[in-house]
């Protein structure tokens, strides 16, 4: 059978693809070994999809409903399955096997939830305390047995690219000052480590049989819990753009979430700030000017 990767991952990979990688390329063998190592038969690919990874709906050799994930390299899936295998269920997606099934591929047997119902379909209020309530059960010890990213390298690496942009695009140079320097005060008195979801909003929280909500697409990092929330508190950020109340609804939900989940106020504040203007930057690096200005915008309230 042909895998055709969705068009929406073969954009977002091209966005970051380095320079002669082939892995677009070679994902439909990838993901024809992968099945038949695994004696899977498929339902079909997963559309629209993420923007990192193949999903496909998959049966395993007794029938059972499953989802096999191809990811690149560098979308970190040996990080995915740590994680994934040490929250055991608990929040997240299960993880089908202990191992790695085969070597170099990047993929993952999963449990299989309702790819087309996320809490993003639930009313906002709603949305934003079923996800919150789902993180908080993500936010465990990490484990010894694995070396994960820490949030001060990984927002140590978007500092730099961010530092580049300004200054090739004054436009954005105030904002990514501010940003940078809420960084630099959040990583030097950081509190109590913990495993993150790393890349967490609303549309990462699927409905299942097991659990009526679990996470999936982690991109585990471990850090303070602040830096996890952040990028739930844009979530729907064009509905808050396009609201007269936009900011002040911003400036509550920083409130509400820092309060619901014991996480102080203006570290939440702060990481917000930061991963806004990183993917805001990002965006406008890229070409995707509408996202760029969304997210500039919504930076600026902050």
């Amino acid at each position: 059978m042909a895998f055709e990767p969705p068009q929406r991952l073969v954009r977002a990979l091209g966005e970051t693809a380095p320079e002669g990688d082939a892995w677009l390329e070679q994902l439909p063998e990838a993901a024809d070994r992968a099945v038949a190592l695994r004696e899977l038969t498929v339902e079909r690919v997963q559309v629209p999809g993420g923007r990192s990874s193949l999903v496909l709906l998959v049966r395993r050799a007794d029938g059972t409903p499953a989802v096999l994930k191809l990811a690149p390299p560098r979308a970190r899936p040996e990080a995915e399955r740590a994680a994934l295998a040490h929250w055991g269920g608990r929040g997240a997606v299960q993880l089908l096997e202990a191992d790695a099934a085969d070597s170099g591929e990047g993929a993952l047997l999963l449990e299989r939830l309702h790819p087309d119902v996320s809490v993003r379909s639930l009313p906002e209020a709603k949305a934003l305390l079923e996800a919150a309530g789902t993180l908080r059960r993500l936010w465990v010890e990490p484990p010894t047995e694995f070396v994960f990213e820490t949030v001060a390298a990984r927002t140590g690496r978007q500092a730099e690219a961010m530092r580049a942009s300004a200054e090739r695009d004054p436009e954005v140079a105030p904002l990514v000052a501010e940003a940078l320097s809420a960084r630099e005060a959040l990583v030097a008195d950081a509190p109590e480590a913990r495993l993150l979801h790393g890349t967490f909003r609303q549309s990462k929280v699927l409905a299942g049989e097991r659990m009526p909500w679990l996470a999936v697409g982690p991109d585990p990092v471990v850090g303070e819990c602040a830096f996890d929330l952040a990028r739930l508190v844009r979530d729907r950020v064009e509905d808050l753009i396009a609201s007269p109340s936009g900011a002040a609804t911003t400036r509550r939900r920083v409130k509400r979430l820092a309060e619901s989940l014991d996480v102080d106020q203006e570290r939440l504040r702060g990481w917000t700030l930061f991963r806004a203007v990183e993917s805001g930057v990002r965006a406008r690096r890229v070409g995707r000017v509408r996202d760029a200005e969304l997210l500039l915008e919504f930076a600026g309230w902050l």
